[in-house]
């Protein structure tokens, strides 16, 4: 008999979760969470026991019953910087994400969901290739002022699966490579593999506007805007994450909307659409100093990716620099099965997360 995996990631409005039979996808589902049920909770956090419960109906639905596991794996959420890879979930990092998170956001959902899950039946739980993994030399952690160091955040479970895939496409080995990956989702980061490592990136926090992030702003402006009283903290964030970028200007998330309105003549729809792609574009031209234009490819993905009217308006600019290539869709159910499965055959160890990971900064 395979490893059966059962892999969860949480998103804003959705909690995808796949179950594997070695490498075989046995089934994915995304469940979806509508926004008026995702405003009721005041943080991310209190979504959790809405969301497991969700999970457990859909495994109950299909049947499947849960003691059969060998693994269960999740997104990795906002820790301290970790290595990429896998760690073993254990009560430390579940009151980290939950109590204690560096930054609200849905993926700090997914260990305490499988720790649960995997708690039940007693089989081991993992995050692999957490969104805070940190491989930035120090000069990438400096940003202008000594308080605020930059940290590593970007897609990295999707960027560094997809680098390792185009490597292979190619006959070459990822180690051997440098990859610019912009990852075209709900939020956008871009990063750049230098020989196996992400060396710097483009976070969704400082670069390219996304469906619901604003992306990079106009600092002095932004502090205006905080101390002006006409808002709270965290109306404030949920203008940066959640209800920044195509939706603040565009009532939408879904870029098929968008593409449907420039098709009817919107001219603002066309400028709006047009300066996403316009910024993508710069992220990538920023990451192609850091290997001082030394890059093999350069890779599209990420759900948005489906976009060729994007992905041509991207490629349009950036294809001077090194081919581009389109990989789109998310590819991250797939990236934490065979992961774990790694694991559970012996061919990777699993890393403990233990005080002193927890107390970096």
């Amino acid at each position: 008999m395979g490893y059966k995996i059962l892999a969860i990631n949480p998103g804003s409005t959705s909690t995808k979760i796949s179950l594997y039979e070695d490498e075989k996808e046995i089934f994915t589902e995304k469940l979806e969470h509508p926004l008026d049920v995702i405003e009721k909770f005041e943080n991310v956090e209190d979504q959790l026991h809405m969301r497991k419960e969700l999970v457990m109906e859909v495994l109950k639905e299909k049947k499947f019953d849960i003691k059969e596991l060998s693994a269960v794996v999740a997104r990795g959420g906002m820790l301290p910087p970790v290595n990429p890879g896998a760690y073993m979930i254990n009560e430390l990092m579940v009151d980290r994400v939950e109590n204690r998170p560096v930054m609200e956001h849905a993926s700090n959902l997914a260990a305490p969901i499988a720790f649960e899950i995997a708690r039940q039946v007693g089989v081991p739980s993992y995050i692999y290739d957490s969104v805070m993994s940190d491989e930035l030399p120090d000069i990438a952690h400096i940003s202008g002022m000594p308080d605020l160091p930059r940290t590593s955040s970007s897609h990295v479970l999707n960027t560094r699966a997809m680098a390792i895939k185009a490597s292979e496409e190619r006959g070459k080995k990822y180690e051997d490579m440098n990859i610019i990956v912009a990852h075209l989702g709900g939020g956008i980061s871009i990063n750049i593999h230098e020989k196996g490592r992400i060396v710097d990136l483009v976070s969704d926090d400082e670069g390219p506007f996304s469906p619901e992030r604003a992306g990079r702003v106009p600092c002095r402006e932004l502090i205006n805007l905080c101390y002006s009283g006409k808002y709270d903290k965290k109306t404030m964030q949920r203008k940066l994450r959640g209800n920044g970028g195509l939706r603040a200007y565009l009532n939408t998330i879904d870029v098929r909307d968008v593409e449907k309105m420039i098709a009817e003549g919107n001219e603002y729809a066309k400028l709006i659409f047009d300066a996403m792609a316009y910024q993508i574009a710069k992220g990538i031209g920023e990451l192609a100093t850091v290997t001082e234009g030394n890059v093999d490819v350069i890779i599209l993905t990420g759900g948005i990716a489906h976009s060729k009217m994007l992905t041509d308006k991207v490629t349009k600019r950036v294809s001077f620099i090194a081919p581009v290539e389109i990989l789109a869709g998310e590819n991250e159910m797939e990236a934490l099965a065979l992961g774990a499965l790694r694991v559970l055959r012996g061919q990777e160890q699993a890393r403990e997360y233990t005080a002193e990971v927890d107390s970096r900064k």
